[in-house]
């Protein structure tokens, strides 16, 4: 039996920071070792793809369960579920003999990371009773998170260059350890709410419709539009979606509520953090390619390429976090579309043997944009919802967030899908027109709804 110690609220928060540290690193890591699988693995666009969409797919299909998982059974025992199990997948990852092994053990990671994510908040909330030292928590926690994600691709390549690909997953092992032991020792018991139901019709329509929307994109760049596989995997994504939205609009308690999307502030929002998502993590597995593939710079290259478009993500964001107070939530939201289009704008003439330095502004632009896009979305979403329900609210903008992440890395996977220098540049400029165009369109919506 673990004992709970209710007495230190520093160290439940140092448990819960770990548990987002290791969700958000196995997020940006992965793409400074896509060379190094392909080499490994001799596989193609295709099954980088799923190494990079397994986690993010299963991630976004549990983050809403996940919290429901957590009210119901304890956040602390999901939590802890979470991470070991977490830890457990990361070893697999790191021992994976062969690339459906790797996929697999990604999807396992995903699962964990869902359980993970939402729950950490909830031990933060039950640890941090006062608002302001709430908030002070949530705080550190997000720089936390933050600070990963920025340190990810340079701790990456870091690692890949001098380790070998496995290590980046091997790594979260002692720090998954360490998590299990501060949240078992210092951690108080969560309470239970035996009454909350989980809506596993919706949960598994939409886990199918994801993955066959996910299968359709990634197997239609080997094997085309209208190969049998590929419409078949559309068909399912249609049928599945259709039955979702049916089980949502008559669930008692639904996993997604449909009456919070009357609300144009919070529609407007998910829509938002979709085409953030899309773009964002479409064009850094893009680069990322770009800069080992192309430009053949070594996985530590390649990590330090990106390093400061990942600093300023983190600066800009406790910058945004400031200005929507002085300026509004709306004008602060078409600024930064505005500025992510204009930046990834000024990417179109890249070229192979273009200078890595032609990419520097245009990439922070690019980053402040995004940054500082994200924490306003995500106070608009919070601000359109009752307080009661906020939880729930965050969810879904998360989710709607990794959706765009996956939808982005399948599309631009796509369109990137021949590695011979003139097709991958011309995938390439059709990656960052089609991220412009979504944010311009980001933009107008945002300032006319």
């Amino acid at each position: 039996m673990s004992v709970s110690h209710p007495m230190h609220p520093r160290i439940t928060l140092a448990a819960a920071a770990l548990g987002f540290v290791v969700v958000l690193l196995d997020v940006s890591v992965v793409n400074v070792a896509l060379d190094a699988l392909r080499t490994s693995f001799s596989t193609d666009i295709a099954g980088l793809q799923w190494v990079v969409n397994a986690y993010t797919l299963i991630f976004a299909a549990l983050l809403l369960m996940a919290g429901a998982l957590g009210d119901r059974f304890g956040a602390r025992d999901v939590f802890i579920t979470g991470f070991a199990l977490f830890t457990l997948a990361s070893l697999g990852c790191g021992l994976a003999p062969t690339l459906a092994t790797l996929i697999a053990a990604r999807l396992a990671q995903g699962i964990g990371a869902a359980l993970l994510v939402p729950n950490s908040l909830s031990l933060l909330a039950q640890a941090f009773p006062d608002k302001e030292q709430r908030n002070r928590a949530v705080g550190w926690w997000g720089a936390a998170g933050g600070t990963a994600l920025a340190a990810g691709p340079v701790v990456g390549g870091f690692l890949v260059m001098h380790f070998g690909w496995r290590s980046i997953f091997l790594i979260n092992i002692p720090v998954g350890l360490v998590g299990l032991t501060l949240i078992l020792r210092y951690s108080a018991t969560s309470p239970r709410n035996e009454g909350r139901s989980l809506d596993l019709p919706g949960q598994a329509t939409a886990i199918i419709a994801l993955a066959s929307l996910a299968t359709a994109l990634t197997d239609a760049a080997h094997l085309g539009w209208t190969h049998s596989h590929v419409l078949v995997a559309l068909l399912m994504t249609v049928v599945s979606a259709i039955g979702f939205i049916l089980i949502e609009a008559r669930s008692r308690a639904p996993m997604l509520p449909l009456s919070f999307f009357s609300n144009s502030s919070f529609s407007v929002a998910s829509i938002t953090g979709v085409i953030v998502n899309f773009a964002y993590y479409g064009l850094i597995f893009v680069f990322s390619l770009f800069f080992q593939l192309e430009q053949h710079l070594s996985p530590q290259e390649t990590g330090m390429a990106f390093l400061p478009m990942t600093v300023v993500l983190m600066v800009a964001n406790i910058i945004a976090s400031r200005l929507i107070t002085s300026l509004g939530a709306r004008p602060l939201m078409v600024f930064g579309l505005l500025l992510a289009a204009t930046g990834y704008l000024l990417l179109l003439p890249v070229s192979v043997s273009g200078s890595y330095w032609q990419l520097v502004v245009p990439m922070l632009m690019a980053a402040s944009g995004i940054a500082l896009i994200v924490p306003t979305i995500t106070n608009v979403t919070l601000s359109s919802i009752e307080p009661s329900r906020a939880g729930i609210a965050s969810g879904v903008l998360n989710t709607a967030r990794q959706v765009g992440g996956m939808l982005g890395v399948a599309t631009c996977g796509y369109f990137v899908r021949d590695t011979t220098p003139a097709a991958f540049m011309h995938g390439m400029h059709l990656s960052l027109i089609v991220a412009v165009v979504l944010l311009f369109l980001g933009a107008a919506l945002s300032l006319f709804s």
